[in-house]
Parts: C-alpha cells; sequence; structure tokens
C-alpha cells in the first residue's frame, strides 16, 4: 500500500498513530490507505453511488431513517436482511463486488491479523477468524456521512460467515464507537478514524456493537477533494 507519511504523523503529531488492538480481534491500523489509494476509492465510490441501485436514503421498519446515505455492492442490505436487488431503492439489481475490492479486503485482514500485528495474540488469529469455507468478501456496504449524520450503535448480524469485517474510512473524521456483544451500552471504547484508517473487527469482537456518534466536519485531506466521510464496509455473507 503507498500508506508512507511523514515520522511526525499525518497531522504534526509528536509521535505517529500506531496498530492498537481495541478488543480481542478488533484492530485499528492508521493511515493504511496512502494518497493515491483512497483517491482511487474515492472515483470508485462515486461511480458507485449513480442510479440505477445508487446511493439511498434508508428506512428502518418503525419509520425512521438513517442519517447516513448508503450503496450497496454484491448484495444489497435493507433493515434487516440482503437481497439481490435493491428492493428499499429504485429496484434496480446491485452493482456487482468487484475482485479487486474482495482482494483488498483479504489484504486488509492481513494487515491487522498478519506478524506485524502490535498484539501477540492477533498475530495468530488470521486464520482462526477467517471463514472456514474460504469464502471470498463478496459484499461492500458503502455509507456517506454528511457533517451531522451519526450511526446509532448496531452489530452486523445478517451474515452468516464468520469472517471479519474490514471498514475503510475515507474524508472527514469520526468518532468510531466499539462496544461489547452484550449490549448497547458500556463498556465500550471511542476511537477516532481518519481518512485512510483500516479498522477490522472479527473472532471474539465480530458480533459486537459498534456505531458512529459524531463527524467532525472539515478534517479531510484537503487534496482527497471529498466534504464528508465515506466508510467503506466488507463482509463475506456466506448466504449462498
Amino acid at each position: 500500500m503507498d500508506s508512507a507519511r511523514s515520522p511526525a504523523g499525518p497531522d504534526g503529531e509528536l509521535f505517529p498513530r500506531e496498530r492498537t488492538e481495541i478488543a480481542p480481534g478488533a484492530v485499528h491500523v492508521p493511515d493504511w490507505l496512502g494518497p493515491r489509494r483512497q483517491r482511487e476509492l474515492l472515483d470508485a465510490c462515486r461511480e458507485w453511488a449513480r442510479p440505477p441501485a445508487g446511493l439511498r436514503t434508508v428506512r428502518t421498519p418503525g419509520g425512521g431513517t438513517m442519517t447516513a446515505r448508503q450503496v450497496c455492492l454484491g448484495l444489497h442490505w435493507y433493515p434487516y436482511g440482503y437481497a439481490r436487488t435493491a428492493v428499499d431503492g429504485d429496484g434496480a439489481p446491485v452493482k456487482p463486488m468487484p475482485g479487486w475490492l474482495a482482494e483488498l479486503a483479504e489484504e486488509a485482514v492481513a494487515a491487522a491479523y498478519g506478524p506485524a500485528s502490535a498484539s501477540p495474540s492477533a498475530a495468530s488469529s488470521a486464520h482462526a477468524y477467517a471463514d472456514p469455507l474460504h469464502r471470498p468478501y463478496d459484499i461492500a456496504l458503502i455509507n456517506f456521512y454528511s457533517g451531522d449524520s451519526r450511526m446509532g450503535m448496531h452489530r452486523d448480524a445478517e451474515e452468516k460467515s464468520p469472517a471479519p469485517v474490514v471498514s475503510l474510512s475515507l474524508g472527514d473524521s469520526c468518532l468510531f464507537r466499539f462496544g461489547n456483544t452484550v449490549s448497547r451500552g458500556r463498556p465500550y471504547r471511542d476511537v477516532e478514524l481518519r481518512s485512510g484508517d483500516l479498522f477490522v473487527f472479527g473472532g471474539p469482537s465480530r458480533s459486537a456493537f459498534h456505531g458512529v456518534p459524531k463527524v467532525l466536519p472539515g478534517t479531510a485531506p484537503p487534496a482527497l477533494g471529498l466534504t464528508g466521510r465515506l466508510n467503506i464496509t466488507l463482509r463475506v455473507g456466506g448466504l449462498d
């Protein structure tokens, strides 16, 4: 990855941010995507967001709406299941999951759990946390957050595969809240995710509650050309 940054960190910090295991199986890798890869991924997201089966507002069964808008690849997520068409949008067939994006997810898992991991326990967990049937990453959920968007605490529970969830951030920073597997309340830990950051959670943390209580407007890298935040979440559905 073209992720090299200044030794002082991307914002002039005295010490660069380091890979951190937030909870067992949940790993934050700062600055994993370099500037060039971020721009490439942003360009792809803009194409995926176009109709048909493009960016839409998600409505919950109770009549509410999510403040983050979403587009899906591979399979279309809606509350609370998956379909092959945009059943709560224009009804068009969902766009395919690109092979290169599935490969990027595998690279991300290796970066989080590989030998260079900050945690010895995580270093031996890559294979233990993977899909036992070796199914490829086949679903992408891309959420666009404006400055006042939020995401309540929730679990990614509609997939049958135990493979880790891969989360990539572009644009504005956010406060990401990573909780426990029992409830939406404490204990949880807040992590600042910036443009280019990677967050992977699998194994004992695969079903943990998580959310985005706050976006930090105006914090995107100026050269990226994005106002707001994009979060690309990659999953193995195991639904076939």
